[in-house]
């Protein structure tokens, strides 16, 4: 309880100020450290040419986040197929498969991380630092990048209407100034409590018992201090090794494991402070972080609850799956922070959660707003925002209208294919999936296998990447489909509500008087939470108690996990 406490006290301390130097990154304040930034950033503003150098359009911002994504998701593909022949291969990894190669591409690229292979076996160090450093450090700044574009449009002035910015500008200064500079300090603490950092592919010893067949054991070593760090502050999750945070070598101490958590939530949390400085609306900062830290509390206290209170677990059962130098507490935390944002590392297996932990990690993906990955968390929340004020201008009379320009009928048609767009892939994949006998590889044919599945697709869509790792993914089935799932789950998630904040900043802006409805308020916020735990859940509830509600019953009655 007491860590619990700090952790969430020591977020908000941090993130309030790293959210108004962030505001002051992306609206191009210069700073004492101009002349520094500038070395760095200038040689690749001029690589990129007059693109970075001139305001763009929203046709023109959308086309260069699609355009650097293709050009990222292809490249990292052909890395990882044919790492085999490239330098920096110590331990001689082979060249990926077409479809695992694809699957990892996408998985990285969408800010997910869902791993179908275990990275310290399958992957070369060039793969590992180059490609997915890379993209991690890439995908969270595009996500970035497209939420301060939304908010331009919102809150621009009048006098420079539709001004999105310039892409190029919003990836370059935050990653140069911000994510770049906290890795390095993260990953020098995570080195002072073991975590490897070294060029070296590692060393080998000789097992004690001279009768096994291998006569030496090789330790796969490499940058993991700069990767875990980059993994955790931009809500990435891949892990360089196979058990991801559960691993020594990649969270040792219980120090490095409080600055893990930590780093899940700081830069979401960032972000939405950001909000008031760079919009001007201090109070709309108030409303979401308010929103989001109460649906964080209850969905951490409920894990927590629910991994001490599970029938059939508790002795040397409790803790299996878990690391004995974390207690059971601080794996419940873990396992609920990193599904309420989209980072998905893991610090016990989720698959030996207790299966109404694992409804809690369900429901908090689901949502996907709580805190979100970094700028599409608060994108996905402006969504339930738009839905709330157009149901609660329907209850009490009102025209629906946010920030003083009316939210109509186009408007909600593509809220509405965002809100279904998530059941009918989840369902939709999962229906199919149970359909063909085989395909679903499943490690348990009753209920908590429904929920390997189900939690399988929800990670891929919520550009989580966490998995119950009982599950066989690395098929060619599951590689296409959870690539789909993770396309569909990042991508209109990114451009829908860009899309309709500029449907809304052509609109004449109405003012607000003593009739208009007050969004930055608490009984606004109540209505907000409601309307976002009904729309989502509930569309998924029959699912829900299909897999880890029967799990546990199952569970109850039995003292045996089925």
């Amino acid at each position: 309880m007491l860590e619990t406490c700090l952790l969430y006290a020591a977020v908000l301390i941090l993130g309030w100020p790293l959210g108004h130097y962030l505001a002051a990154v992306m609206r191009g304040d210069r700073s004492r450290a101009e002349p520094l930034f500038d070395l760095i950033e200038k040689p690749i503003y001029a690589m990129l040419g007059k693109a970075a150098r001139q305001p763009m359009s929203l046709r023109q911002y959308l086309t260069a986040f699609v355009a650097c994504n293709a050009a990222l998701g292809l490249t990292v593909w052909m890395v990882f197929m044919f790492q085999g022949h490239l330098p920096w291969n110590p331990n001689h990894a082979p060249g990926m498969s077409w479809d695992l190669a694809l699957h990892t591409a996408i998985s990285f690229l969408t800010n997910t991380n869902q791993q179908h292979y275990s990275g310290q076996a399958q992957l070369s160090l060039l793969s590992q630092a180059s490609a997915i450093t890379g993209l991690q450090v890439a995908s969270p700044l595009m996500g970035l990048a497209m939420a301060c574009c939304m908010l331009r449009l919102l809150f621009g002035r009048q006098d420079e209407p539709n001004k999105p910015q310039n892409f190029w500008v919003d990836i370059v200064r935050p990653a140069i100034r911000l994510l770049l500079p906290a890795g390095l300090v993260l990953s020098v603490l995570l080195t002072s409590q073991g975590v490897p950092a070294t060029l070296s592919g590692g060393p080998q010893f000789r097992p004690l018992d001279t009768t096994w067949k291998n006569l030496a054991q090789v330790v796969p070593l490499g940058p993991v201090a700069p990767m875990v760090a980059v993994k955790q502050l931009g809500t990435n999750g891949g892990g360089w090794y196979g058990p991801n945070s559960a691993a020594p070598l990649e969270n040792p101490t219980p120090l490095s494991n409080f600055l893990e958590t930590l780093a899940i939530l700081l830069m979401p949390v960032a972000v939405v402070f950001m909000v008031g400085p760079f919009t001007g609306r201090k109070r709309l900062t108030t409303l979401i972080i308010g929103v989001m830290i109460a649906m964080s509390i209850g969905a951490s206290a409920a894990s927590i609850a629910a991994e001490h209170n599970s029938p059939g677990l508790q002795g040397a059962s409790w803790m299996e799956g878990k690391e004995q130098r974390f207690n059971v507490d601080e794996s419940a935390l873990w396992s609920s922070l990193t599904t309420q944002t989209s980072n998905g590392s893991v610090n016990a297996m989720m698959d030996s959660m207790a299966p109404l932990t694992i409804l809690v990690a369900l429901c908090n993906m689901m949502i996907n707003s709580t805190f979100g990955g970094v700028g599409c968390g608060l994108l996905q929340f402006f969504v339930y925002l738009m839905l709330t004020v157009f149901l609660a201008g329907l209850m009490t009379g009102r025209t629906p209208e946010l920030f003083g320009r009316k939210i109509e009928a186009g408007e909600i048609r593509w809220l509405g294919v965002l809100i279904l767009l998530q059941p009918l892939t989840v369902l939709g994949l999962s229906a199919i999936t149970f359909s063909f006998p085989g395909l679903a590889a499943t490690s348990n044919p009753g209920f908590h296998g429904f929920a390997q599945v189900l939690y399988e697709y929800t990670s891929a869509y919520a550009n989580n990447g966490s998995g119950l790792e009982g599950l066989g993914d690395n098929t060619v089935w599951w590689n296409v489909n959870a690539s789909i799932a993770l396309l569909l789950g990042r991508f209109p998630s990114l451009m829908i509500p860009v899309v309709l904040a500029w449907r809304l900043s052509r609109k004449p802006l109405v003012p607000e008087n003593a009739g208009s409805l007050q969004v930055e308020s608490i009984t606004f916020g109540l209505v907000l939470i409601a309307t976002i735990l009904i729309l989502t859940l509930l569309q998924f509830t029959p699912a829900l108690m299909l897999g880890p509600v029967a799990d546990h019953f199952a569970l109850t009655i039995t003292g045996v996990k089925p």
